[in-house]
């Protein structure tokens, strides 16, 4: 063990196999004896001998924190399946200015319709981040049914967790190595809550008057008298799913969502076609911006 422990040190114990290739070597090519046993032994006692006291005493081999899993939410991709109320989120930081912190707009799109709500808060945390999330959800004139976040600590949370579960939503979150999980949520960060609400700092006490703007002129825009495109997802020749974008298929997110076949169905309550309908025709596009 001692030997063992020498030779660790001098190559920053590397992996078992590379240990006992490099004490063969000694044995065999430059005749060193002192090798003798440890050439012949197999590499999983080599690790028996690495955590026997001698060897401690010896040597300590400090290792990295681990990661560990959380069990919380599913890895998957969102499955709408061609139905409203699938949800994703993300969250755009506002920046900060002389040490000042700026404030976090919430972001959440719809999968299908592209039904969006913007929303602010002061901090990411349970006090401030879990209000808007209720508020989000609850701001929706149909019913949601899915909530699909990134992997970042905001959003991957007990409490998020409990409040999801008490709505009945579901809680998928993004597989590792799949960037375009959440990616319908980061395209609007860009073309709509950038370029609204511009990249200079907002301090966190504003955070209010933001979320009112959002609430009375942003969402309405967006949702109501913002036109965009809707995919087509066709298969070439190789099976592969392209995304075709026809000028035929842009529309408003809520024209879009009134197309489906269940438009009337799933709304929340005291929320009618009727009403979503005259909140579309109160104003023209050009006078909503």
């Amino acid at each position: 063990m001692a030997v063992l422990a020498e030779v660790d040190a001098w190559h920053g114990t590397v992996s078992g196999p590379a240990t006992k290739k490099l004490m063969e070597r000694a044995l065999l090519i430059v005749g060193d004896a002192r090798f003798a046993r440890l050439a012949g032994i197999s590499v999983s006692h080599l690790y028996n001998l690495r955590r026997g006291i001698p060897y401690q005493r010896t040597r300590r081999h400090g290792t990295k924190t681990r990661p560990t899993g959380v069990p919380i939410g599913q890895r998957r991709a969102p499955q709408p399946n061609g139905s409203p109320g699938y949800s994703r989120i993300d969250s755009v930081h506002q920046g900060d200015q002389d040490g000042v912190n700026g404030v976090y707009h919430i972001n959440t799109v719809d999968c299908v319709p592209q039904f969006q709500l913007v929303a602010t808060c002061e901090k990411i945390s349970e006090a401030y981040l879990l209000p808007v999330i209720r508020q989000l959800v609850e701001g929706f004139p149909f019913v949601i049914l899915g909530f699909h976040a990134d992997n970042r600590s905001a959003y991957i949370t007990c409490q998020v967790a409990t409040l999801l579960e008490k709505l009945r939503i579901e809680f998928p979150k993004s597989r590792p190595r799949h960037s375009n999980d959440n990616a319908l949520a980061e395209s609007k960060n860009g073309a709509v809550v950038r370029k609204h609400l511009g990249y200079a700092h907002i301090p966190q006490h504003c955070a209010r008057m933001v979320t009112v703007f959002c609430a009375d002129f942003l969402n309405p825009y967006v949702n109501f008298h913002r036109p965009c495109f809707f995919p087509e997802t066709i298969p070439d020749a190789t099976g592969t799913a392209r995304k075709r974008y026809r000028y035929e298929d842009m529309t408003t997110p809520y024209e879009k969502r009134k197309s489906l076949s269940n438009a009337g169905q799933h709304l929340t309550p005291g929320v009618t076609v009727e009403h979503l309908d005259a909140i579309a025709l109160r104003i023209s596009d050009h006078a909503a911006t």
